[in-house]
């Protein structure tokens, strides 16, 4: 079987662990809007697509898929996700498997106010949230809040737009930014849906960071949860983790997948404290916490092509040994070119 990897980047490790798995049974081809992608150079194959939001982009990339026989198709972009869940049908028409969750699950958690609706209603703590800043002042004067807070896109990836305003006159110099801000990038068309609620307002929550790996079937069947106490970070991304064995967390992981029902890998952030645990976000897809585990023995993208082939996924692909620390670091990958 061949697997695509789409908006692929910089994530060469993807591509090695799909390639250590499958041998020579298949193919990774890496697809991305960018020629000079890294990931492109190391995959079997890579692909230039268009941009997602092009109107050639689902069907050059049906195209691939059903020429170069794709059984799994593993989207990595955050953006990407709403769109793909909605064409998943058309990509099972050619025999390709899209690892992306049911459109209204997308929606849950692309959506940073429909995750907090979710969380609250499965009583789940998530730091207090508003649509407005009128709501947000009247919350701070109640007292249900306090500053410092957070001020971030409604609809977010890459940690764009995301302050820590300090003090109310902080507070609408930064509101009326990032709305502005929003109209400049990539996310000016998912913000144009709701001009007016497109910022969230949200109380800022101190303590230890830790991403959690939800792991469902591809029958969307709770498996189990990595855990992962993040050490430092770089541009929105864990750059230096350690595994651990936390079972509040690890339950907390249990009770989302059930609850959620997403399939594959949910990758969320979760923030520690005297007081207990927050939610911070979902993100359906493959994130940048997942290598962490891999490098403590699990093996998600082995547990997907066997699930995919209708087998029984090996549990040791399923633990990570506690207490592993990896590091990401940069490295050059080269091609001749000819101009």
């Amino acid at each position: 079987m061949n697997i695509m990897l789409t908006c692929a980047g910089r994530r060469n490790y993807l591509v090695k662990f799909f390639q250590e798995i499958l041998g020579n049974r298949g193919l990774v081809f890496a697809g991305d809007a960018s020629a000079e992608a890294a990931s492109l150079q190391e995959a079997d194959q890579g692909f230039v697509l268009p941009p997602i939001n092009h109107i050639d982009y689902f069907e050059t990339l049906l195209d691939i898929c059903q020429e170069h026989q794709v059984g799994l198709l593993i989207p990595l972009n955050d953006l990407e996700l709403p769109l793909l869940a909605r064409q998943r049908d058309r990509f099972l028409q050619v025999g390709t498997l899209a690892v992306v969750s049911a459109p209204e699950i997308i929606d849950i958690c692309f959506d940073k106010w429909a995750t907090f609706e979710f969380l609250k209603s499965c009583g789940i703590p998530v730091p207090q949230t508003y649509l407005s800043l009128a709501e947000a002042r009247q919350g701070l004067e109640r007292g249900e809040i306090t500053f410092p807070v957070v001020v971030k896109p409604r609809w977010g990836s890459a940690s764009i737009g995301i302050a820590y305003p300090e003090d109310d006159e902080e507070l609408q110099l930064v509101y009326s930014f990032v709305n502005k801000l929003l109209s400049r990038t990539f996310l000016a068309d998912i913000s144009a849906s709701a001009p007016q609620q497109c910022v969230l307002i949200q109380q800022r929550v101190f303590g230890e960071e830790y991403g959690i790996d939800v792991i469902n079937d591809l029958e969307s069947r709770y498996i189990t949860t990595f855990v992962k106490r993040k050490l430092a970070m770089r541009a929105g991304e864990t750059d230096r983790a350690i595994t651990v064995r936390d079972e509040t967390l690890e339950n907390l992981g249990a009770k989302i997948g059930h609850k959620l029902g997403h399939i594959a890998n949910l990758d969320c952030d979760v923030i520690v404290n005297s007081q207990g645990f927050y939610v911070i976000e979902m993100n359906p897809r493959f994130g940048g916490g997942y290598p962490f585990s891999h490098m403590a023995g699990a093996n998600l993208p082995a547990a997907l092509i066997a699930w995919f082939n209708g087998e029984t996924a090996d549990m040791g692909w399923l633990k990570v040994e506690a207490n592993v620390m990896s590091s990401k670091c940069d490295r050059l990958v080269t091609k001749l070119v000819h101009i």
